[in-house]
């Protein structure tokens, strides 16, 4: 049962976790998802695994049809759904990159900035190896510009911009820790980021960007999956279809036989 009060707390706080939210099965799969990828595309790094790489997955859309998550959604941006963006970011063993601090929001071309984040486990995700953390009450300050943050170098952090420590005050900062099957939801201008793993244990999370059908991704050629409800034929968003399963393209999971 998903409570009532989710919305109040994301309000209140910015974000929330929810245990449990998948199931064991699932959340093994998640997890088996990433390293399937991996030796599908040995010279990618998980945590850039993409949402171009995953748009056509037939396990993506296998998950996202999971009624759990989507109940956690429609407390938040109501009945009509749909996904803007997915991306795994998992971090390896001894080498996991750190995230630095910054604000979803400022990457993403949506007009208004109506959208949600939950970040799936597929593993145990930890301050030992690099669990996400967040400074609470910063989803009330404003979007900063991507002109307003400072570039870092990719072969050392996950994204390439990141807000300068001098504009911020981490001293509050919590961690957010979570067992695998546990989701993390949290607001588009709450400021976080990530340490990295230097574990002997994999994190791997996939991010999940969800927006209401009002929401227009102002990005050519963009797509984006219609989860739940009715799209808006003026918002002019562009949404694939069903894919395929293909033996040897994609990965087999609970339930791919739907998908040939």
């Amino acid at each position: 049962m998903i409570s009532s009060e989710i919305k109040k707390e994301y309000d209140e706080k910015g974000f929330l976790i929810v245990h449990n939210a998948i199931d064991s099965d699932l959340a093994a799969e998640v997890k088996n998802h990433v390293l399937w990828l991996g030796e599908k595309y040995p010279d990618i790094r998980p945590e850039a695994f993409h949402h171009h790489l995953l748009i056509h997955d037939p396990f993506i859309h296998h998950l996202l049809k999971s009624d759990r998550l989507l109940k956690i959604v429609e407390k938040i941006i109501g009945p009509n759904i749909a996904l803007f963006g997915a991306h795994y970011i998992a971090k390896r063993p001894y080498d996991g990159k750190p995230v630095g601090w910054h604000q979803d929001g400022s990457y993403w071309p949506l007009e208004p900035m109506n959208v949600v984040s939950l970040w799936v486990a597929g593993t145990s995700s930890t301050v030992k190896n690099g669990c996400m953390r967040v400074i609470p009450g910063t989803q009330n300050k404003r979007l900063l510009k991507p002109s307003e943050m400072m570039q870092v170098d990719t072969e050392e952090y996950v994204l390439d911009l990141a807000i300068h420590p001098d504009q911020i005050d981490d001293s509050d900062a919590v961690d957010i820790e979570m067992e695998a099957g546990d989701v993390s939801v949290h607001n588009p201008f709450i400021i976080h980021g990530s340490n990295a793993n230097l574990s002997d244990q994999w994190r791997m999370g996939l991010t999940l960007r969800y927006i209401p059908t009002t929401t227009y991704v102002n990005r050519e050629h963009w797509e984006c999956i219609l989860l739940r409800g009715n799209a808006v034929d003026k918002i002019k968003n562009h949404y694939t279809g069903k894919p395929v399963y293909i033996d040897g393209e994609h990965m087999p999971f609970q339930g791919y036989e739907h998908y040939r």
